[in-house]
């Protein structure tokens, strides 16, 4: 398998979203700067690099009016 390289943000951003997943909690933006103790600005731009080096997805809220905002969920590495 390739390595991707992470900055030291980029890595604490895909942690949190990795272990709010682990304890079965939606890793929302709020969540997921509150477990990496970064700010909400602060992790804006790690998620998209992830994305882009296709370590996260986005999705939006399933439900139908109850839109909590997006969702950023780890690849599964096979």
């Amino acid at each position: 398998m390739q390595q991707v390289r992470l900055s030291d943000v980029e890595e604490r951003v895909y942690q949190a979203v990795t272990a709010l997943e682990a304890r079965g909690q939606v890793p929302y933006p709020d969540m997921i700067a509150a477990e990496s103790g970064l700010s909400a600005e602060e992790i804006h731009a790690p998620l998209h690099m992830l994305t882009e080096k296709n370590l996260l997805h986005r999705e939006d809220s399933p439900m139908a009016g109850l839109d909590f905002g997006p969702r950023w969920c780890a690849r599964q590495m096979a």
